[in-house]
């Protein structure tokens, strides 16, 4: 039939599915907008474009749905660029949908022109420009065909005089990718490696999430009585009840993981890349031996092998892969060797959940008296993990919950067990502050009967807080909790380990009240500064989401920082203060 591009734009996103589009109103993409509600598709108009894109991700985290992201050309398409990464690198399929110049007069160095391809080439899986008007739903088409196949964002650039154009158009059924099974011999090599480990381990990571595994996950632990642990930030990879259940590893993960997987033999990495960082030493505990066979599990042939030297390469799908290799040990279980292995879980387990429990304030570092000043100088407030076991106790069974990156957030790691998937969302390897707020605002639309919650530090949340209107604006009910420590904790315990406590740019010292600012735009705030009223004020702002208020919950805690978030980076970093000081007593 006989159309106009815009509205074969529109078009091509509904029959895609696509239900929410995120960004800000923008005269490039305006003949489009305007024929979104009619198409049954929501226009999430928000405060800043960082937040459209972050917002794209947690509704596509939180439901398996595509989202688009839209913005206008120039200035606006720049504002996506982070947001777009921490997608990228949290494998998120999404559309970035990239109005530009007009093709009449791109490279006249017109009003809010750029090359937006650039941007966004080692951060997207596929970029498209539309070449004719004509070619709309063929292009836009195939931007979704690489965003499923893929599972990361996809970048369709659009001159915007390509719209208002009548143009022949024939609307094709979606392209859906079956699940790749593995190589069938390769397959089988995995599964006898596996019968005959005598303390096999398993790895989920986010491909088991993403492929919706968790069951066929559950399947293959239980055949061969295997401890399961999180991929680092993917507390949702494994409900963490289950008996064979050992939780997350890497920073501020479970010492319950890290003494299993370092007794393993062979370890089956099941849709996790096993990058660097996610198997850095923790709680003084060098877990990542090297000792042990692994079998890699991974859907992209670019990640076998990249981080971690792998015995056996699998790429296939979390989920088909799965169920091949419980069809390929053909019954098979361990025994009394599982038996053993579950009585080992359950001590390992108890004995690091009690000393959570009891765990109050942070180990000094060798040398450094912060901690202890901090508890002095500040008695009447909450230490981090206080906070963060009052706000595990006050939390819904079924919520969801992001978290930015931070000292107490990255702590928060050890404190958010979940019973199902797409719970957890976390700005992942980017690690971008600002990312929290907006993708538990976006995992809310996504899945409004789950209560939504995010975690924020006071540093971080200066970058996203503009979104705070856009929760009233567009009725997105969330619970918002800002640790208030007037400091960016990170980098400050830098200073204290390899600066001699010479603190610069880490100081906030903010004199003001986020909770009184969430009130000035017409939402709920509450300023908390014990255990008991930081669970009653969890729970009070959780039920208060099915009235549709949006809380701001401050939590005043003191200046306690835990263990330093990259000691890996800054190990070098003791011996440039006497060469420079050297050199400056030479000048």
């Amino acid at each position: 039939m006989k159309m106009t591009s815009q509205e074969a734009f529109v078009e091509t996103l509904r029959v895609n599915g696509v239900k929410m589009a995120f960004g800000i109103v923008g005269s490039a993409f305006m003949p489009g907008l305007d024929i979104f509600q009619r198409a049954g598709i929501r226009f999430v108009d928000v405060a800043h474009e960082q937040g459209a894109a972050h917002m794209a991700d947690g509704y596509t985290r939180a439901n398996g749905e595509i989202a688009v992201c839209i913005a206008q050309n120039g200035p606006g398409i720049t504002n996506f660029v982070t947001a777009v990464a921490a997608a990228y690198w949290n494998h998120t399929p999404m559309i970035i949908v990239t109005p530009e110049t007009g093709a009449k007069t791109q490279g006249l160095g017109g009003f809010q022109e750029t090359r937006q391809l650039p941007y966004f080439e080692e951060i997207t899986c596929h970029q498209e420009t539309l070449a004719h008007p004509v070619r709309m739903v063929e292009s836009l088409t195939r931007c979704f065909q690489r965003a499923r196949q893929h599972s990361a964002p996809v970048q369709f650039n659009l001159p915007r005089d390509y719209f208002c154009q009548v143009i022949d158009v024939e609307v094709p059924d979606p392209i859906m990718p079956g699940r790749q099974p593995g190589d069938v011999d390769t397959v089988a090599a995995a599964a006898a490696m596996l019968k005959d480990a005598k303390r096999p381990f398993i790895v989920a990571g986010a491909g088991v999430v993403l492929s919706d595994a968790v069951d066929e996950c559950r399947q293959l632990a239980e055949c061969l009585g295997a401890p399961v642990a999180n991929s680092y930030l993917h507390n949702d990879s494994f409900p963490a009840s289950h008996p064979l259940a050992v939780g997350p590893l890497g920073y501020q993960g479970w010492e319950s993981a890290m003494v299993l997987v370092r007794e393993a033999d062979v370890i089956l990495a099941l849709g996790t890349r096993l990058n660097p960082f996610s198997t850095l030493p923790q709680h003084g505990i060098e877990y990542w031996t090297g000792q042990a066979k692994i079998i890699q599990v991974d859907s992209n042939p670019d990640m076998l092998g990249l981080a971690k030297p792998i015995d056996v390469a699998i790429c296939g799908d979390a989920r088909a892969v799965a169920q091949q290799l419980v069809e390929a040990l053909d019954g098979h279980r361990a025994g009394e060797a599982a038996e053993e292995r579950r009585h080992r879980i359950a001590t390992a387990k108890s004995a690091w959940l009690q000393k959570l429990a009891g765990w109050d304030h942070e180990e000094d570092d060798a040398g450094s008296t912060w901690n202890a000043r901090a508890q002095a100088d500040a008695p009447e407030r909450l230490a981090p993990r206080q906070a963060l076991r009052a706000i595990q106790d006050g939390l819904p069974a079924d919520a969801m919950v992001s978290t930015d990156i931070g000292n107490i957030c990255a702590m928060a790691n050890s404190y958010l067990p979940f019973e199902q998937p797409r719970s957890f969302l976390a700005p992942g390897m980017f690690g971008n502050c600002g990312y929290a707020f907006p993708a538990i605002m976006g995992a809310k639309l996504a899945r409004p009967d789950r209560p939504a919650v995010a975690l924020v530090g006071d540093g971080a949340f200066g970058i996203s807080l503009n979104e705070l209107p856009t929760c009233d604006r567009m009725d997105i009910p969330v619970t918002v909790v800002v640790f208030r420590n007037e400091q960016w904790g990170a980098e400050k315990k830098n200073d204290i380990l390899w600066f001699d406590e010479r603190f610069v740019g880490t100081e906030l010292g903010d004199p003001f009240s986020y909770a009184r600012v969430a009130e000035a735009f017409g939402l709920k705030g509450v300023r908390v500064g014990n255990m008991a009223d930081l669970t009653a004020a969890m729970r009070e702002a959780c039920a208060a989401q099915n009235d549709g208020t949006t809380t701001l919950v401050e939590v005043m805690v003191n200046k306690e920082l835990g263990a330093p978030f990259r000691r890996d980076a800054m190990q070098d970093q003791a011996c440039l203060l006497p060469r420079y000081e050297a050199l400056t007593v030479s000048r």
